[in-house]
């Protein structure tokens, strides 16, 4: 796709910038990921089934309220585009060619008139697919009280030093090399690149400025430093605006580092300052399939967690529910009354999905769409229930679906039902699938489109677009459907084998 047809696109999913709203969050989503060694934008893969990209802009939303947000694209814009969608207060911006976090920081505020605006300004990494609203709520607060013009998110390595590759944070020291101590202790002169400290010479120190005064720091003193960037950052408009210009390409990628502004707001007189999340998870980011698996263990782990003490789950490793759906449960708990809900290994609820009390879904069961429980369901391992957009499965009270069934489109049942194995139901828009109560469906069988009403057990049978009612006369209490086959089509291209 060329430029031309990706600012159209921009224009067409961008709404306008408000400069009504005093918050605007920049996602910087651009890059597409050489480590990751996939087709597919690194800013798409998913963690817990949503899109990394997409997590950080809900986060921003949840977290900021009423805000701006821009997510700048690049390599793969138009997947980037279409995935995140059309949404209110969201623009695009495309940054053709990547020269650096500083430039692309400049793409987006080159949609902003700078004469109307005055707020605050937040930048994260499209890749940060932890980052939660709690922490992002808790970086605004302090920024919005520290009285500093800007402040970065920091953390702290945790594994081997040698593999941090992270931007250091170098600080004024404690005490000088005369073990005075020093009035600007703690504050922040800088952020140095990884591969800038490696390039330094290993005999001579690094001299930085900060203040009037100088600071040297060993090569050695600089790659053990833990105290890492995150490439979280927020900004008053106003200097980040002016400052943003003077941002150069001295370093070993020639590239534009939003990280320089920390010097330049120090040499034009202004404050920076620092804060740590209260859980390092949420600064993580990922440039290969190892990490991006363990994020998506971790926030397994965080569901797990959030419901280990409402439901039963049988393998905290190894089963899938959608956010939406864990909400719900939490929110069901708060009525007070036990949920006797049990998942099992390797179950798959998605979004869409509306959970109830004493409900079991046992090993491998798939669920996707709106698909909607009574009280006392069970879904046996390995059953697939979904539907698209648009589309419901209703499941009354008390039904079972055994082992193995497959249950697509728009379905309903009644009170008691039993789908046995070997059952296949369909149901489509114009014709949608309804079934009664103390229904027993079994055998080899397959419905679409069809009513079943109630009391009726129908076996090794196909019924398409059919109803089917127990006859008026009959004193059965459960009435049976067996061997009804729909006409047969193509007979003319069937012949037998012969020898």
């Amino acid at each position: 796709m060329n430029s031309l047809s990706i600012n159209e696109l921009i224009k067409n999913y961008s709404a306008q910038f408000d400069y009504n709203k005093k918050q605007t969050a920049i996602i910087l989503a651009a890059g597409h990921g050489k480590r990751i060694k996939s087709q597919t934008s690194k800013m798409l893969h998913k963690i817990w089934e949503i899109p990394t990209v997409e997590r950080v802009c809900n986060a921003c939303r949840e977290a900021l309220g009423d805000a701006n947000i821009i997510i700048v694209v690049g390599i793969k814009a138009e997947d980037v585009i279409k995935t995140v969608g059309k949404k209110d207060s969201l623009m695009f911006v495309y940054q053709e060619v990547q020269k650096g976090t500083g430039h692309a920081v400049q793409v987006a505020l080159d949609i902003i008139e700078p004469q109307k605006y005055d707020g605050s300004v937040y930048v994260l990494p499209g890749d940060m697919g932890l980052i939660n609203s709690e922490s992002i709520i808790d970086f605004q607060k302090y920024f919005s009280g520290s009285e500093t013009d800007m402040v970065v998110l920091t953390g702290m390595f945790e594994g081997k030093i040698e593999d941090n590759y992270y931007g250091r944070v170098i600080r004024v020291p404690e005490k000088s090399n005369n073990k005075k101590q020093l009035a600007n202790s703690g504050k922040v002169i800088e952020i140095m690149e990884y591969k800038d400290i490696v390039s330094l010479n290993e005999s001579k120190p690094y001299s930085v400025n900060y203040k009037g005064e100088k600071f040297e720091f060993k090569k050695k003193e600089l790659i053990a430093n833990r105290e890492f960037n995150s490439g979280v950052y927020a900004f008053k408009f106003k200097p980040l605006e002016k400052m943003i210009k003077e941002i150069g390409t001295n370093n070993v990628q020639n590239e534009m580092y939003l990280t320089d502004l920390i010097y330049l707001f120090n040499k034009g007189g202004l404050s920076v300052s620092a804060v740590s999340p209260k859980e390092q998870y949420v600064l993580m980011g990922f440039n290969n399939k190892s990490v991006l698996k363990e994020m998506d263990n971790i926030a397994r782990g965080i569901v797990y967690e959030k419901l280990k003490d409402l439901v039963e789950i049988s393998d905290p490793d190894d089963f899938f529910i959608d956010e939406s759906v864990v909400n719900d449960i939490i929110e069901m708990d708060k009525n007070g009354i036990p949920l006797d809900i049990k998942i099992g290994k390797s179950a798959y609820v998605g979004e869409g999905v509306k959970v109830n009390y004493n409900l079991t879904i046992m090993k491998n069961v798939f669920l996707s769409g709106q698909v909607e429980f009574g009280k006392y369901v069970t879904i046996q391992d390995n059953a697939q229930l979904s539907c698209f957009y648009g589309q419901k499965i209703e499941l009354g009270d008390g039904t079972e679906i055994f082992s193995g069934n497959i249950i697509k489109g728009n379905v309903k049942t009644g009170s008691n039902s039993v789908i046995e194995s070997g059952v296949r139901i369909t149901g489509s828009d114009e014709f949608p699938t309804q079934i009664g109560d103390n229904v027993i469906i079994k055998g080899i069988s397959y419905l679409f489109g069809s009513v079943v009403q109630n009391n009726i057990h129908i076996e090794h049978s196909v019924i398409v677009k059919k109803r089917i009612c127990k006859p008026e006369n009959s004193k059965q209490e459960i009435y049976k459907v067996k061997y009804y086959l729909p006409e047969a089509e193509g007979l003319d291209a069937i012949e037998d084998l012969k020898k």
